[in-house]
């Protein structure tokens, strides 16, 4: 790509943030400039949720500024894009000319078609919210907090707000909370640990109809919702991508190369659709992010669809999906089922690989089986050892994982990264969080990092 060419990208989330970062550490040499429609710094999404318990603060979020040479305009909206001269107008009159246009456009909140929700001109009705924003999580602060949607948004924004110790009814229509990844017994176990923490649950149920203070349930019961928190699910953005005349399905439809149908027009993140497939996890964005930087710069790289690894992000209960929830390619499905310790595992293997897994109480036997799922390594033979941690000379310790390998999922923390901090001097947990901001996030990915300092130091890690 020639020096002089400008990317444009539309968006300032994770992944925009991710691909301009590595632009610049790949050396890209023409300028980059970044709208992004909301008046503030990049921030991780993915974290809201810490926000609402206290755990982390709206600072907390924010992501490390971009760096130099990169113009980020915030506030700025795109509103439509002339492919012809590669023009990109804004909401504030102004015309920018772009070389490459990356559309970073992210997702929007599905709401539900829920009567008495939106208000006449289509705006919330009062005390409804969806959770997309810091705003959106400052209108959870006060009163009783009905959550709408018992999928994995839905679960962690009640369980977090149960630690604030709000009074919270989580309404679902599925037999369980998140009945789509987890099957009865998974499912049963993460309901037990909801009504514990003190949720009232109505499973099975639908709204019918909403009003200010009020929900109602297609069985005729009324609830307060002094706030009805809509954890109902996103749309991918592609409104600009379809003003624009661009290939749109679910999602702007990208190749292998995340191109759309104009060659001169990327898309990644939330937006993108890739194999017919919208996966809406932060990891596919950074993993997409880095592969069209390299692209960008000229690299031969193509995207291809990642293996993906979903874990609630909540302290004390430790709950992880590996792949899909029913994987075509297994062959032999292992169970281990301890409800009475909070434990359980379902393994689907293919040949002597991992296909998909839900594990739950089991923090250990995740951080292995997620290093082997990652890297489609072999399962060792002693498969509940594994589970039990008592696996011995092929335990987790021995899968070796790349350095580019990510660890903490919530701030994007590889393992050259920990061991950069580590040979830097930081020691344990405490000292590689204040290092690196691993385990600051939901806390999930202690166990891997631990592995990872024990690699590095010989067997042996602090606490």
């Amino acid at each position: 790509m020639p020096d002089s060419q400008h990317v444009l990208v539309v968006g300032h989330g994770p992944a925009a943030h991710r691909l301009v970062e590595r632009l610049s550490r790949l050396g890209h040499p023409g300028p980059v400039t970044v709208l992004g429609a909301e008046p503030r710094p990049a921030y991780n999404r993915a974290l809201l949720t810490s926000l609402l318990d206290g755990t982390l603060t709206d600072q907390d979020l924010q992501l490390p500024a971009p760096p130099d040479g990169v113009r980020v305009r915030p506030g700025v909206t795109a509103t439509a894009v002339d492919r012809a001269r590669r023009l990109v107008r804004t909401g504030t009159g102004e015309t920018l000319r772009y070389d490459r246009l990356v559309l970073a456009t992210g997702a929007r909140p599905r709401i539900p078609r829920l009567p008495g929700v939106l208000t006449e001109d289509g705006r919330l009705t009062e005390g409804a919210t969806a959770l997309r924003t810091p705003a959106d999580a400052e209108r959870l602060t006060n009163g009783p907090v009905v959550v709408l949607g018992g999928g994995i948004l839905g679960t962690e924004t009640a369980l977090a707000l149960l630690r604030a110790g709000r009074d919270v009814t989580l309404v679902h229509p599925g037999p369980h909370p998140m009945d789509d990844r987890l099957d009865h017994t998974a499912g049963a176990l993460l309901a037990g640990h909801l009504r514990s923490a003190g949720a009232r649950l109505h499973l099975g149920r639908a709204a019918v109809e909403y009003r200010p203070g009020k929900l109602v349930l297609d069985d005729g019961e009324v609830l307060r919702a002094d706030v009805l928190a809509l954890c109902t699910g996103v749309a991918p953005e592609t409104a600009l991508a379809r003003r624009a005349g661009l290939a749109v399905r679910t999602g702007v439809v990208v190749d292998r190369h995340l191109r759309t149908s104009d060659p001169h027009i990327h898309a990644v993140g939330d937006c993108a659709e890739f194999g017919g497939e919208v996966p809406g996890l932060a990891t596919t964005a950074w993993e997409q992010a880095d592969t069209l930087a390299h692209i960008l710069i000229g690299h031969d790289r193509h995207h291809h669809a990642g293996r993906p690894v979903l874990r609630l992000r909540t302290p004390g209960f430790d709950l992880a999906c590996l792949g899909p929830p029913e994987p075509p390619q297994a062959d032999r499905h292992i169970t281990l089922s301890d409800p009475a310790r909070g434990r359980y595992a379902a393994l689907a293997l293919s040949g002597e690989r991992l296909a998909g897994a839900v594990l739950v109480g089991l923090p250990r036997a995740t951080a292995a089986l997620a290093q082997l799922y990652a890297r489609d390594l072999p399962v060792p033979s002693d498969r509940f050892g594994l589970l039990l941690g008592t696996a011995t000379g092929e335990g987790p310790a021995r899968v070796e994982l790349p350095d580019a390998a990510v660890l903490c999922h919530c701030n994007h923390v590889t393992k050259a990264d920990l061991l950069r901090a580590w040979r830097d001097g930081a020691r344990g947990l405490t000292e590689i969080a204040a290092a690196t901001r691993a385990t600051t996030g939901c806390g999930g990915c202690a166990d891997d990092v631990r592995l990872v300092l024990a690699s590095a130091t010989g067997g042996n890690s602090d606490p």
